[in-house]
């Protein structure tokens, strides 16, 4: 199942990169960058003055929006387009110059960035340039990799300096396009990355020892007990320990009647890593 997981995921990957259209508004995810991306702060801005090699600036903009420009001093370029930001120097340049013409070039992006890091295949920062979404920020950091659990965390900075989770499952993302959400200034892709840990299940059962597993994908009571080989003949079912030690030090035990489970009366009990399982044996 893992691997047909994966097998699925690397197909959707590629047809994201061939059609990066993919999810809400598949039409502006591919508007072209001068037409869409915004100036500002930390952004590096390459100014040009045909006819004019002294006016030629190369400038970062400020955390205020904006940048120093040769006889004009300070201008505020914040939240401008390129070609905005053209028309504004040809405006104030016309006291000087007949007929003026500005070129400006965006050399670094730097204010309108994401970061994906975790299970890709580089960490990396994406530039927002036009409407980009989840997956095709993943698809910029190499997809993801075969140690990435189940869950994408997005972190957002809100207007007010406070940040919120925006949490998505993978499986959901292959499957609803809906998840396959626009992406915003400032935000942190986090493919979550697994690793393995331990349950351990001991008495009446065929096979007791510690079951490795992956941390997004532990097993539940019933699931841990049939990779244990299954209850013996002496097995009391009735009354299936749970030994838990929390973040504290504390130890608490659960009782369950696996019983109930079987029988469909009661939920399957869920399980976290380092539970130890002890199944007792028939009294006589």
């Amino acid at each position: 199942m893992k691997k047909k997981r994966w097998i699925l995921w690397g197909i959707f990957l590629l047809f994201a990169a061939a059609a990066s259209g993919f999810g809400p508004n598949p039409a502006s995810a591919q508007e072209l960058p001068g037409s869409e991306y915004r100036i500002g702060p930390r952004d590096m801005l390459e100014i040009k003055v045909f006819g004019q090699d002294k006016l030629t600036t190369t400038a970062r903009v400020t955390a205020d929006g904006k940048i120093t420009f040769p006889m004009l001093g300070e201008v505020q370029v914040d939240g401008l387009t390129s070609s905005e930001l053209e028309k504004k120097l040809v405006l104030l340049l016309v006291q000087y110059f007949k007929n003026p013409e500005v070129s400006v070039l965006i050399k670094e992006h730097q204010s309108r960035q994401v970061s994906v890091l975790g299970a890709v295949a580089k960490t990396t920062f994406v530039e927002l340039i036009g409407r980009q979404t989840l997956l095709q920020a993943i698809t910029a950091a190499g997809g993801i990799t075969k140690d990435a659990a189940r869950e994408i965390i997005i972190t957002r900075t809100l207007g007010d300096g406070s940040t919120t989770p925006i949490r998505i499952s993978i499986d959901d993302l292959m499957s609803d396009p809906s998840q396959n959400i626009l992406l915003e200034p400032g935000d942190i892709v986090y493919v979550q990355v697994d690793r393995e840990v331990s349950i351990y299940v001991t008495g009446q059962v065929k096979t007791p020892g510690a079951l490795k597993v992956m941390r997004s994908r532990i097993p539940t009571l019933t699931q841990a007990i049939a990779q244990a080989g299954g209850f013996t003949e002496r097995a009391r079912t009735g009354k299936v320990l749970i030994r838990r030690t929390d973040e504290k030090g504390q130890e608490k035990v659960f009782e369950v009647d696996a019983n109930e489970i079987y029988k469909g009366k009661k939920k399957d009990f869920p399980l976290q890593e380092n539970d130890v399982i002890f199944v007792p044996e028939t009294i006589i």
